[in-house]
């Protein structure tokens, strides 16, 4: 898809704010209420903006341990790997999950209360499917870098 200046605008402002209302986006970016709105829900049909949201902090709200968790399976063939992402997508604690290459298949992000909870998520959970060869945990002391806007100034008309 190529995206005009406009575009780009737009997705940096949402980006930075997602709860601006349409009037204050037009505004921000040059433009009147009404293309603007066709604009963004061009976007979104498009699956540009794929939604919209809240950033909690998981540390407020109880979660304060972050793991993320190299996983290796034992046979990649398509019915074994599509069974396990799909597991990997229904538990709660995994909020990413990546397929990677190097030592592991699958890179989570696990978030949970503490070490306890991680130990329950891990053995009572994780360890349970046949498919996982392996399981190398790295604890997050702290975040240098929380999860930042895309960059769009390299994109060009």
């Amino acid at each position: 898809m190529r995206l005009d200046e406009f575009d780009r605008h737009i997705l940096a402002e949402l980006q930075g704010d997602g709860r601006l209302t349409n009037a204050e986006l037009a505004d921000r970016i040059g433009l009147s209420p009404t293309p603007c709105l066709r604009r963004v829900k061009a976007l979104e049909k498009q699956g540009v903006i794929r939604g919209y949201r809240a950033d909690l902090d998981p540390m407020k709200i109880g979660l304060g341990l972050k793991v993320m968790v190299g996983v290796s399976i034992a046979v990649h063939r398509e019915e074994q790997t599509t069974a396990i992402q799909q597991a990997f997508k229904a538990l709660p604690e995994v909020v990413s999950c990546c397929l990677v290459s190097g030592e592991t298949d699958y890179l989570l992000e696990v978030v949970v209360e503490d070490l306890q909870a991680y130990e329950r998520f891990l053995v009572g959970k994780l360890l349970k499917f046949d498919e996982i060869k392996d399981v190398r945990s790295s604890f997050v002391l702290r975040a240098v870098k929380h999860s930042s806007p895309l960059t769009l100034d390299h994109l060009t008309t």
